[in-house]
């Protein structure tokens, strides 16, 4: 049995209709950072990584980009970028795995952006998956609500997508789930930079944005890669992924690859930088090795994880590699 059997079942709030503000696209811009996201353990991340499982096929040939839990049923999504189809398009494929990374079905979507993180949301028996949405130059705008169904593809125009708009003024927006608080993370873009704000997940199904329990700058992230490959949130703190593959690293003048992907924590409250950024060596030596993404869970036990995922594999073979760490401090 895998590592990661022991899912939580621990009931999400039901969602609800899905309208709102949402029904009819509008958001509410987020208020200043209110800093009253609950204190909370983080992740040492200078502990050692743990394999889930490595170099798994995905339903497309492309490297993974986010992958996300449904904390409730328990599943896996990886989303990659559909095979054959430009960058900019913002088409997507996501794949469902089982907790060893074996293949279970996969969905395709049309037109949504570039799937560096995306949320699963367990209700009832189904699984809602949250994404961006509406691609611009590759990047989506929005963000959509829609019912994961294995083997069909998706528009971004579809009457099954419930669409929001979090924050009014921004032009790009992504998200991610805290599963363990039920929490909605949403990075997006202003004139300055990248945002963090964090909602409340019932409040933004039902399309209340109106009370941000943080909404703070991204600070700047001091690393060695500025490629930014995915981030996730676990109570009080964000923790955010940089890094490239050891194609476009090369090698030292020792011959061996050279390894720049990063861990950061954020303190949500205060928008400061906590820990880090630590290097990983996490599938150190797996081929091709580019970061690409990091979501967190916790099993039934109420052990709570951060994983991290690798791309590998030769192109138009690429794989999907897991790994986590769950040392709280």
């Amino acid at each position: 049995m895998s590592r990661i059997a022991g899912f939580s079942r621990r009931s999400l709030l039901r969602a609800g209709s899905g309208l709102g503000l949402a029904a009819f696209g509008l958001g509410t811009a987020a208020s200043p950072a209110s800093a009253a996201v609950p204190a909370s353990q983080r992740f040492d991340l200078t502990q050692a990584s743990t394999d889930l499982y490595r170099g798994k096929p995905l339903h497309d040939v492309t490297v993974q980009q986010g992958f996300a839990f449904d904390n409730v049923n328990r599943r896996l999504f990886v989303a990659q970028r559909r095979n054959g189809s430009a960058d900019a398009a913002g088409d997507l494929c996501v794949t469902q795995l089982d907790f060893a990374g074996n293949y279970v079905g996969y969905m395709h979507l049309t037109g949504f952006g570039h799937g560096v993180a995306f949320g699963a949301q367990g209700v009832g028996s189904s699984t809602y998956l949250w994404t961006e949405v509406d691609a611009d130059n590759g990047y989506g705008q929005r963000l959509a609500r829609f019912k994961f169904t294995s083997g069909t593809t998706l528009s971004h125009t579809s009457s099954a997508l419930t669409k929001y708009t979090p924050v009014a003024a921004a032009t790009e927006h992504t998200c991610s789930i805290d599963p363990v608080n039920n929490r909605l993370i949403v990075r997006y873009q202003l004139g300055d930079g990248k945002h963090i704000a964090v909602y409340d997940l019932a409040a933004a199904t039902n399309g209340d944005f109106s009370n941000p329990l943080a909404d703070f700058k991204q600070p700047t992230l001091p690393t060695a890669s500025s490629k930014f490959q995915g981030y996730a949130a676990y109570g009080q703190y964000l923790y955010v992924m940089t890094g490239d593959d050891y194609e476009t690293n090369g090698k030292d003048s020792d011959g061996n690859w050279i390894v720049d992907s990063e861990i950061t924590s954020i303190d949500m409250n205060t928008g400061t930088i906590k820990q880090g950024p630590v290097l990983t060596k996490a599938g150190s030596t797996l081929d091709f090795r580019e970061p690409e993404g990091l979501a967190v869970y916790q099993t039934v036990a109420g052990d709570v994880r951060l994983f991290l995922g690798f791309a590998s594999g030769l192109e138009n073979d690429r794989r999907s590699n897991l790994f986590y760490k769950d040392v709280l401090v």
